[in-house]
């Protein structure tokens, strides 16, 4: 299995921090986010991995060299000339899912001890040309699913905004994306014209006619370390990760 990893963001939640760093170096216990989500991927047998970059473009890629690339064929997409947001990214990217097998997606600032051959299963299983990692938890921003567990919808509990893009027959239930999912290659036939544009906003329109389904993540550790207020706890978990 080959996989991307995003790590293009400005990192706006984790500021100072990233005044003069990318996300992806801010250290747990003296490990770059980067690292720890390198070394999980290793651990789960993906040996092929692409990284965008932009913020702090040049600090991550020579991170990368010094550490040999963590014997892994690793390659670089280059946003630096213009941020494209995560559904750009993606398609950017797209180049390197070349051979026809689901491929994973992770979010650099997202730690976790999810199963990600589990998943990948999960994604096999369903025939869906996605499958998205959630979980029950408090958020502001939920996905929408049916019974069945297939994508319908969104909604901001915040602002009341909500977008239904599947009818469905059963009532929804809201969950909070996990910032980890399996995607079907298939999925690059169906990307918009635009440059930049966000993933979960594409999945919404693709959702209409398509299946993307939840994987519920019950039992796993997870932690949003994009948010400045979360690292004191990550480094709690980082010491018996």
């Amino acid at each position: 299995m080959k996989a991307m990893i995003f790590a293009a963001g400005l990192g706006t939640r984790l500021k100072p921090l990233t005044d003069n760093k990318p996300k992806a170096l801010i250290e747990l216990k003296g490990i770059p986010l980067l690292e720890i989500v390198i070394n999980r991927l290793k651990a789960s047998g993906i040996e092929k991995i692409i990284i965008n970059v932009h913020h702090f473009a040049d600090m991550i890629i020579d991170f990368l060299k010094k550490k040999n690339n963590f014997n892994l064929h690793i390659e670089i997409s280059d946003e630096r000339d213009l941020l494209l947001d995560t559904g750009g990214g993606l398609k950017k990217a797209s180049w390197f899912f070349n051979d026809g097998k689901p491929f994973l997606v992770h979010n650099v600032d997202v730690l976790s001890d999810i199963d990600l051959n589990k998943l990948y299963q999960a994604n096999i299983n369903s025939a869906s040309i996605a499958t998205l990692a959630v979980k029950n938890r408090i958020t502001s921003r939920y996905l929408l699913f049916n019974e069945e567990n297939i994508l319908c919808g969104w909604k901001n509990t915040k602002t009341g905004e909500t977008k239904i893009s599947r009818q469905s027959y059963s009532s929804l239930y809201q969950l909070a994306n996990s910032g980890i999912q399996i995607i079907n290659p298939l999925i690059f036939q169906f990307l918009p014209e635009e440059k930049v544009f966000s993933i979960i906003d594409f999945y919404l329109t693709l959702s209409e006619k398509n299946k993307i389904s939840a994987f519920i993540d019950s039992d796993s550790y997870w932690l949003d370390v994009g948010k400045k207020e979360n690292l004191n706890e990550a480094e709690k978990f980082i010491e018996g990760f």
